[in-house]
């Protein structure tokens, strides 16, 4: 099948599995025919895609094509919608997402996620961060301090903070705390990192260390940003997805997608036509 051949559902698949063999990427998370249901109303229509290992994705579309719906299927963040219904396989490695002994507390220390708007617990940065392995059984003090330096480290904030960890987190500026939020998430050490507009409310300067800090962290986790910027999406992304109306429209290499679209809505899309 030729790249000019690229069609939703089962041609879809095809294609996007073919990139992945071609560069001999193994996908971490892998959806296959994914449709999803909000009661009546259909957010996914039989979306496929492979995300590759330790690569950032990028998701990009208008407003309520499904792209968070999506993003939030990979982690269950889902569940906690009522009427929600899925159809179609989610897995992430060998696990079926949303198999119904699938341990749902276990799969979200693996996949972290970070949201729109930044959201620190009302407690001090040290105990932020502390927080999550606490609650998978960590309690030396000193396996925590080594924990909440390390975290705070990859996510470049601990030369800002190591003097006031026992100050409250709200009162950081904006962009310190998407990335305390971003430390907090990689504290329990997960394999791959969700990012729903992480940037959107960030001025340029929180948004280009944000920007930076994911450049950095994709050797050490699988990144899936989820971002109206398309500027941004050309800046940090290996791999970008483009969906409409609940659909895969389009997946591959972020340079070939943006330099050379092969579906009409894509090129549409990425010259300002709609969206």
């Amino acid at each position: 099948m030729s790249a000019a051949e690229l069609s939703t559902g089962t041609g879809m698949s095809i294609e996007i599995e073919a990139i992945h063999e071609s560069e001999l990427e193994k996908p971490i998370v892998r959806a296959r025919d994914l449709s999803l249901w909000y009661g009546d109303a259909q957010a996914l229509r039989g979306v496929t895609l492979a995300i590759p290992e330790r690569r950032i994705t990028a998701l990009i579309g208008p407003s309520g094509c499904g792209k968070s719906t999506l993003l939030r299927c990979v982690n269950r963040m889902n569940d906690l919608v009522d009427g929600v219904r899925i159809s179609g396989e989610l897995r992430f490695r060998e696990l079926d997402v949303h198999a119904p002994d699938t341990d749902v507390n276990a799969l979200r220390r693996r996949v972290g996620m970070v949201f729109q708007k930044s959201n620190p617990f009302p407690k001090s940065i040290f105990e932020n961060i502390a927080y999550g392995p606490r609650i998978h059984g960590v309690r030396r003090r000193s396996d925590l301090e080594e924990t909440v330096e390390r975290s705070l480290q990859a996510a470049g904030l601990w030369n800002e903070v190591k003097d006031r960890l026992d100050e409250s987190a709200l009162g950081l500026s904006g962009g310190q705390q998407q990335r305390l939020c971003i430390a907090r998430a990689i504290a329990v050490e997960p394999e791959v990192l969700l990012l729903d507009e992480p940037c959107s409310a960030l001025d340029p300067v929180a948004t280009h260390r944000i920007e930076a800090l994911m450049q950095e962290l994709k050797d050490r986790y699988t990144i899936a940003i989820v971002t109206h910027n398309m500027q941004q999406a050309a800046r940090v992304s290996d791999y970008t997805a483009f969906m409409y109306l609940g659909e895969m429209v389009e997946f591959g290499e972020t340079g070939d997608l943006f330099l050379n679209p092969q579906r009409k809505q894509t090129e549409d899309y990425i010259s300002g036509r709609f969206g």
